[in-house]
C-alpha cells in the first residue's frame, strides 16, 4: 500500500512538472494595475485600469498599442463588449503612426454577421478571411465553422498564434482562422475601441509567449 501511494504521489508531481514546463515562457502584457508598456498614439480615446481590467472609452475609433514590437508569438487576451452596436479587434504585427494604426486584426464582431475570429487587414486590404460579401460562400462557411464560439454577453478568450507566414486565431478554444500571409513579419499589438460614443470596451488577462 505504501509503495502504491508513493508511486501515485510521484506520478502526480511528475505530471505537474510536465504541465508547468509546457506553460513556461509567458509574459503578462498587462500587470492589472497600470498601463505600463502601452501607448495611445491617438489624440483622442481614453484608457484606464479598473479592477484588473483595461477600459477603453472613445467617440472615434482608436487603438491602445504596445510600446514593444513582436514577431513570432502566441498571444492570449479576454474581451467583453458593451451592449448594442459595437465592434472591436486585436491588432497584431501592426504599424503605428500618429493618429493611425494598421495591419492584421483578429475580429471581435457583435453583429449578426458573426465573423468573430476572422482576419481583417485594418487600414489596408480589408477582409482576408472570410471574404466579402457577408452572404458569400466564404462567409457562410466561416459562420458554420465557428457557430457558437463567440459569447455576445460574456467574456471571450482570444488566442492568436503567428509563426512565419502562418496565422491562426481561436475564440474560446474554437479555431476560426487558419491563414497564410507574408505581408508583415513583425509589429505592435493593439486593442480596439470602434468609436461608439459612451460605450465601454473591457480587456483583461493579456499575455504573450514569444517563439524563438
Amino acid at each position: 500500500m505504501k509503495k502504491t501511494i508513493a508511486a501515485l504521489l510521484l506520478a502526480s508531481v511528475a505530471g505537474c512538472i510536465s504541465i508547468n514546463a509546457k506553460d513556461t515562457g509567458w509574459v503578462d502584457l498587462f500587470d492589472g494595475k497600470t498601463l505600463k508598456g502601452w501607448n495611445n498614439p491617438y489624440e483622442w480615446g481614453e484608457a484606464t485600469v479598473v479592477d484588473g481590467e483595461i477600459h477603453l472609452v472613445a467617440s472615434k475609433k482608436f487603438f491602445l498599442c504596445t510600446e514593444k514590437t513582436y514577431s513570432d508569438f502566441i498571444f492570449e487576451a479576454e474581451v467583453k463588449m458593451p451592449e448594442g452596436k459595437s465592434n472591436s479587434g486585436f491588432l497584431f504585427r501592426c504599424h503605428v503612426k500618429p493618429n493611425k494604426a494598421f495591419g492584421y486584426q483578429a475580429e471581435v464582431d457583435t453583429d449578426a454577421r458573426a465573423w468573430s475570429g476572422g482576419l481583417y487587414d485594418e487600414g489596408r486590404r480589408g477582409w482576408l478571411s472570410p471574404k466579402k460579401p457577408n452572404d458569400s460562400p466564404s462567409g457562410d462557411a466561416f459562420r458554420e465553422k465557428t457557430k457558437g464560439s463567440f459569447k455576445r454577453h460574456d467574456w471571450n478568450k482570444y488566442k492568436i498564434h503567428v509563426e512565419g507566414d502562418h496565422i491562426r486565431i481561436w475564440v474560446n478554444g474554437v479555431l476560426c482562422t487558419d491563414y497564410t500571409d507574408d505581408v508583415d513579419a513583425a509589429g505592435y499589438i493593439g486593442l480596439q475601441h470602434h468609436g461608439e460614443k459612451g460605450k465601454l470596451y473591457r480587456f483583461r488577462n493579456i499575455r504573450i509567449k514569444e517563439l524563438k
